[in-house]
């Protein structure tokens, strides 16, 4: 596990970036902090490194928003009103799985049981400052 600390959105974006430029089709990126910890900021990195020209928002309403056009598709989906893995298979994720894209997971913690052990973890907490972020990063280097 790799802890990498941040000092700004940008700088949480741009590790974000980093991480979608190692990954390959079909990989699940599960991310686990607290409300307003920086994740959805840390997903648009991610879309810039698939070279999705598209501006990333928080799927809370929707559990999951699609981005097409870049190097790989991106499936941003918020666990946050789901119950159960079982609810995650209702909406369709192993349709989502298998069309060769990056599923980029927030609130993964409460669809546990969905989540592969193969799968790229991140845990984003609060520093110690207001922009400060502590990123835990396991299942890929660096």
């Amino acid at each position: 596990m790799q802890t990498i600390i941040t000092h700004s959105p940008e700088e949480t974006r741009a590790l974000g970036e980093r991480l979608a430029r190692l990954l390959q089709p079909g990989a699940v990126v599960a991310f686990t902090g607290d409300l307003g910890a920086g994740k959805t900021a840390f997903i648009s990195g991610m879309a810039q490194g698939l070279d999705i020209p598209e501006r990333v928002t928080s799927p809370t309403f929707t559990i999951v928003n699609e981005y097409e056009g870049g190097r790989l598709p991106l499936f941003h989906f918020d666990m946050y009103r789901l119950g159960s893995a079982d609810e995650l298979f209702h909406i369709g994720w192993e349709d989502y799985l298998a069309r060769g894209g990056v599923c980029a997971v927030e609130w993964s913690e409460n669809v546990a049981e969905a989540i592969e052990d193969d799968a790229v973890r991140v845990d984003i907490a609060r520093g110690e400052d207001d922009n400060s972020r502590v990123i835990r990063v396991e299942g890929v280097q660096l």
